[in-house]
């Protein structure tokens, strides 16, 4: 299922803030409540949101671009200036420090490699980050967690 504007918009919403009331968030994107609580009880239904807080199936944004980001960042930074720095770009879908020779690993999901690459050079130049590795998924093989990943 790919969203229209408005059901994006509304994710969106919820992504900022998942505890928004839908009068709020009816008041944003020019519906009412009650519509707006239909269109997520269908978003719901339809499998592209998956619960709360949200968690968007990234194919319902036309996010089936994905690779995995290795962040090797600069001397004395924190976890907590990654996850900062990390929660502002709602295409990262997961982030962990790591042991070995990067600091962190980051799952991000893009339209399309142009939109990845979009997505890399901003998180290459956030002020923490020294420097970057990146590789692409070609085809997910196994997932047993929800990582609101395709496949």
């Amino acid at each position: 299922m790919r969203l229209n504007d408005l059901d994006e918009r509304i994710v969106h919403a919820l992504a900022e803030d998942a505890r928004r009331s839908y009068a709020d968030i009816g008041q944003e994107v020019g519906l009412s409540a009650p519509a707006v609580k239909r269109r997520v009880d269908r978003l719901r239904a339809d499998g592209a949101i998956t619960g709360f807080t949200v968690r968007v199936d990234p194919a319902a944004l036309g996010w089936e671009t994905e690779g995995v980001i290795e962040l090797y960042c600069r001397r004395n930074t924190s976890p907590e200036a990654i996850h900062r720095g990390l929660s502002r770009y709602p295409e990262v879908a997961s982030a962990s420090t790591v042991t070995g020779e990067a600091d962190a690993i980051v799952q991000v999901f893009a339209a399309d490699m142009r939109h990845f690459e979009r997505v890399l050079e901003r998180i290459a130049g956030e002020p923490f980050v020294e420097r970057t590795k990146s590789v692409l998924v070609l085809s997910p093989l196994l997932r047993r967690y929800g990582s609101g990943a395709p496949g």
